[in-house]
């Protein structure tokens, strides 16, 4: 289990997306702030956030093992303990081999990968590991906090809790549009699954879990996006989030579609129904 407490619900995205955003988001009461893509080691996304905010916790979602050294990485893990104590949580993970030329036998480097972590210091209940299927859920709970799977539907969230037992964290994304015409939504859900549909380890992973005819490449159905994507009012986007709760997610991290847009009037329309300022004491 994580050393440090995110709360039930957090939110996900990319650094454009926190920049100048990050204290209003703290302010709707979010546990953590989930900054996606593949930093460079020194996470000065990270630190910007850390700045911006006074308790929120920050994570990253993820580091790629293959382009971030971990001896880089376990020094800026140290460096923001010491300004920001307590409020880090440091995601990694083996990204997707379309992307990288090296990669090869990602198990493997993970592994070694959380060896060097170790080795520097950085403390197993700070560290989370992206893992969607069985092999990686396993070192997740063996090695690390717990999981932090992405773009996945509530069956993927029921596996992985059985998959990691009990105590480890499970912190998963999901992805919402505050839209109730079913074409519009489906729209917004549609243009960021266009390029997940195109790497293989997500669609195995979907093959798995509900979709089993599923391509490299197909487009996405009516069918999977409504599966993936939260959609509708503020209630009927809130029942699908704690669908994840239910199905055994610690934490849910909440991805507001489409991406440029500004988040924050629908985070906080999400989380006056959640209740979450309330809870927060604002």
């Amino acid at each position: 289990m994580s050393e440090i407490q995110l709360g039930q619900y957090g939110v996900f995205g990319a650094f454009e997306y926190f920049a100048g955003r990050a204290a209003a988001i703290e302010k709707l009461g979010y546990g953590a702030i989930w900054i996606g893509g593949s930093p460079p080691s020194d996470l000065a996304w990270h630190a910007a956030a850390l700045e911006e905010t006074e308790r929120i916790v920050v994570a990253s979602g993820i580091v790629n093992v293959w382009t971030a050294p971990a001896g880089e990485v376990a020094e800026t893990y140290h460096r923001f303990e010491e300004r920001h104590p307590g409020r880090f949580l440091l995601g990694i993970g083996a990204g997707h081999p379309e992307a990288q030329a090296e990669y090869q036998s990602p198990y493997q480097k993970v592994v070694s990968y959380l060896d060097e972590l170790d080795a520097h210091g950085v403390p197993k209940g700070r560290i989370v590991l992206a893992a969607l299927r069985g092999r990686m859920l396993k070192l997740a709970a063996e090695r690390t906090a717990g999981a932090h799977p992405y773009f996945m539907p509530v069956a993927q969230t029921k596996f992985a809790r059985e998959a990691l037992g009990t105590g480890p964290l499970l912190a998963t994304e999901a992805k919402v549009v505050l839209e109730t015409d079913q074409a519009k939504a489906r729209e917004a859900g549609a243009d960021t699954a266009r390029f997940y549909l195109g790497l293989s380890n997500y669609v195995n992973a979907w093959r798995e879990f509900g979709f089993p005819g599923l391509g490299v490449g197909d487009d996405a159905s009516g069918e999977f996006l409504d599966a993936l994507v939260q959609r509708g009012t503020p209630e009927q986007i809130v029942a699908g989030l704690r669908a994840h709760l239910a199905a055994g997610a610690d934490h849910v991290a909440v991805q507001v579609l489409p991406g440029k847009s500004d988040p924050v009037p629908v985070l906080a329309a999400l989380a006056a129904q959640l209740g979450l300022a309330t809870e927060a004491g604002q």
